[in-house]
């Protein structure tokens, strides 16, 4: 177990900027994303210490560890770190193609339902749409955006009809899209 190192706004706020940058504008720090979505651990650490925002292992090695959302993983010998989903810039993440449960869930807030039961889940800027193997999940991604709103996903018949899904290191499962026909608001 990690013992804890730093406070609760350290910890999001370094949760925060290696989201920005491990996700959505590495080019920004310097850093380019290998295949997969790595990083050069020595690199990420030197790079953030030149744009003034230094960072220790340890303190990398904490956020890895206790982000809630499990954004982050190491490799295997911890040499190299990525954002496991949610990029916005184009990267192969070498996920393979999983069947999924027969149920997945996404949550959004109450605004977007309406275009959401005529257009179904798009991934709009990411490389896929985001999906939960739970309710309670679901739902706190879902309080994000205002009041939450859950629909359930019948991702069996999606996936006997073609649809191909991926379960990031997180657990969090990633397809391209949700046709409105697979959708029901709980």
């Amino acid at each position: 177990m990690i013992q804890s190192t730093m406070n609760s706004t350290r910890l999001v706020k370094i949760s925060k900027y290696l989201s920005k940058h491990l996700r959505h504008q590495p080019e920004r720090i310097g850093l380019t994303l290998e295949p997969g979505g790595w990083v050069n651990v020595d690199q990420l650490l030197s790079a953030c210490k030149h744009y003034s925002f230094p960072l220790t292992l340890n303190e990398l090695k904490e956020v890895v560890a206790k982000n809630d959302k499990q954004r982050f993983s190491f490799d295997g010998t911890e040499t190299r770190i990525r954002a496991n989903q949610g990029h916005s810039v184009t990267v192969d993440l070498q996920l393979e193609p999983t069947l999924p449960p027969e149920v997945l869930y996404h949550g959004t807030g109450h605004k977007t339902v309406e275009l959401i039961r005529r257009q179904g889940l798009c991934k709009m800027s990411r490389h896929h749409v985001h999906l939960s193997q739970d309710i309670a999940t679901a739902k706190k991604v879902g309080q994000r955006h205002g009041r939450p709103v859950i629909f359930a996903i019948d991702a069996k018949a999606m996936s006997e009809n073609g649809h191909t899904f991926y379960c990031s290191e997180n657990g969090v499962w990633l397809v391209d899209s949700v046709p409105p026909n697979y959708l029901q608001q709980l």
